[in-house]
């Protein structure tokens, strides 16, 4: 075999690990982090990283689109017209506005730290899995009894907090925004629902701010075909993985997930 088509090889099984691994609870950034290690590829920046993230975005954007319409057409019809029925629709757009704040101030003011810690912490990344695994156990069998109508400013932020706990290599964004809603009493589609909602605009984010990078970065006019070939692959693996983590979600199975974080933790913190 050629070592293009091996390149190519491993760039494809990066965006499925990638494409798998966002929806789920077991962190994407890690899983690319502990991947990379294995196959002895060095990424250098989040460049590749932001790239098939987006594309983990389409597929969450395509799942979630009549949520996203309704809460986009309810949002403008309240803000115009202050239509009471619109109103939980807009308290809820909101809500997505102010969990995003915190992962969007701390992301920017430590996005130095995070490059370094990702690119060169495999360590931390087996840490913070088992971490993730306890997290995931400890909230495994609640149901919780709040809904949409019943959210808080008080709830949207320390689910945000959460959400920018998973800046951290190895800690899942998806499995740290459940774990804060479900603790603090949102029912398990709630807690689904917002944790990808709130994914949208970080994602978003993220894209925006290191655009100019990607442009730049001269892997992406050397490994064109590959990048390509992994944007492609994640798109597809985690509109899949996102289609079963929700009947996961329904069905309370979160505990399988505990179980696989302390396994793949352990192991990397024994031999990587």
């Amino acid at each position: 075999m050629t070592d293009g088509f091996m390149i190519i090889v491993k760039y494809l099984f990066l965006g499925l690990i990638q494409g798998v691994t966002e929806p789920i609870p077991i962190s994407s950034s890690g899983h690319l982090v502990i991947v990379e290690a294995l196959l002895g590829l060095r990424i250098e920046g989040l460049s590749f990283e932001v790239f098939v993230n987006f594309a983990s975005l389409i597929a969450v954007l395509i799942v979630f689109r009549e949520d996203i319409a309704r809460i986009v057409r309810h949002t403008v019809r309240y803000s115009l017209t202050r239509d009471k029925e619109s109103r939980s629709e807009f308290s809820f757009a909101m809500y997505i506005v102010i969990g995003t704040i915190p992962a969007a101030v701390l992301g920017i003011l430590f996005e130095d730290w995070i490059e370094s810690s990702v690119k060169g912490g495999v360590k931390i990344v087996g840490v913070t899995l088992l971490i993730t695994g306890v997290a995931l156990w400890l909230i495994r069998k609640l149901r919780g009894h709040k809904g949409e109508k019943h959210l808080t400013v008080k709830d949207a932020f320390i689910v945000g907090l959460a959400q920018a706990v998973a800046l951290i290599p190895g800690v899942s964004r998806s499995g740290a925004t459940i774990v804060g809603a479900m603790a603090l009493g949102l029912d398990r589609d709630t807690a689904l629902r917002y944790s990808f909602l709130l994914y949208i605009p970080v994602s978003l984010g993220g894209m925006v701010l290191k655009a100019s990078d990607i442009v730049t970065d001269p892997l992406m006019a050397t490994l064109a075909i590959p990048y390509a070939v992994a944007f492609i692959a994640s798109f597809i693996a985690s509109y899949f993985a996102l289609k079963w983590f929700i009947d996961i979600m329904r069905s309370g199975k979160l505990g399988y997930f505990s179980i696989y974080c302390w396994v793949v933790g352990l192991l990397v913190v024994l031999f990587l």
